[in-house]
């Protein structure tokens, strides 16, 4: 097996389903479903993120985003966004499952609208629920490994600690969380939310994330398709340069040339 076979097969799995891609991108805020799809492939990705409070999936008088992104050949993951209460989430989802049988979701409970930081009381309320009734919740969480690993317990099937507030653009803000959730963490754990360009992508696949989430850096970039292939290829780039195992940090030079025996 020569060494682009290696890193070809360099997959992660969730819940039992197992992808290639580690960037997943979202559906909202594109011109139109047409520009998302577009984005979609130039992504690479093989899961969207799908609002069901916000995006039709069941009135087939309406456009619906399964005209324009296959979900026999996309995973759609469904999510909570918009829901600030355990019982909406909850609620929500169950009528996922009855539109579409979907039961891999993504489970976020805002706790107020300005700075859309999860609540993570009511989060670890909806996911016990959820993972009762047969749901396998990927959640959105803060970036605390106590509160982490508290979901976890609680049935999450991945763990999706923010980078920095939704639709920010500002990056990583605590690389240092971040690195201890992934260190503590039995599930995958993918940053979702902050992502603003392709170094934060990097820098979160080089922490050891298995993947990460974005909407707002590729709907909201001046070129969306671009965007999303830049995205692709600075996750890749990220996961390689952990796989690698970066060099050593040092205070002062190492020349690489020997000094000794110079003329």
């Amino acid at each position: 097996m020569n060494e682009m076979t290696k890193i070809g097969a360099d997959t992660w799995t969730v819940a039992g389903r197992t992808f290639t891609s580690r960037l997943i991108v979202g559906t909202g805020k594109y011109k139109d479903f047409a520009q998302n799809a577009a984005a979609v492939e130039a992504s690479g990705a093989e899961i969207v993120t799908v609002a069901v409070r916000r995006v039709n999936i069941s009135d087939p008088k309406a456009p619906m985003l399964t005209d324009f992104i296959d979900p026999k050949k996309i995973t759609y993951l469904p999510n909570t966004a918009g829901c600030f209460t355990a019982d909406e989430a909850i609620r929500t989802l169950r009528l996922a499952r009855e539109a579409g049988g979907w039961d891999l979701v993504k489970l976020e409970v805002l706790g107020e609208a300005r700075t859309l930081y999860p609540d993570m009381r009511e989060t670890l309320k909806a996911c016990e629920v959820l993972a009762k009734e047969g749901f396998a919740p990927m959640v959105y969480c803060v970036d605390d490994p106590i509160a982490a690993k508290q979901l976890e317990e609680a049935g999450a099937v991945a763990i999706m600690p923010l980078g920095a507030p939704i639709g920010s653009g500002l990056g990583i803000q605590n690389k240092v969380t971040v690195r201890l959730i992934v260190e503590g963490a039995n599930v995958p754990v993918l940053v979702d939310a902050g992502v603003g360009t392709a170094s934060d992508a990097a820098v979160a696949m080089e922490l050891g994330c298995d993947g990460v989430l974005m909407n707002t850096a590729i709907a909201e970039a001046k070129d969306p398709l671009r965007m999303a292939r830049a995205m692709k290829l600075a996750v890749e780039g990220g996961r390689d340069a952990y796989l690698a195992g970066r060099m050593a940090t040092r205070r002062y030079a190492d020349p690489s040339s020997p000094l000794a025996g110079l003329i």
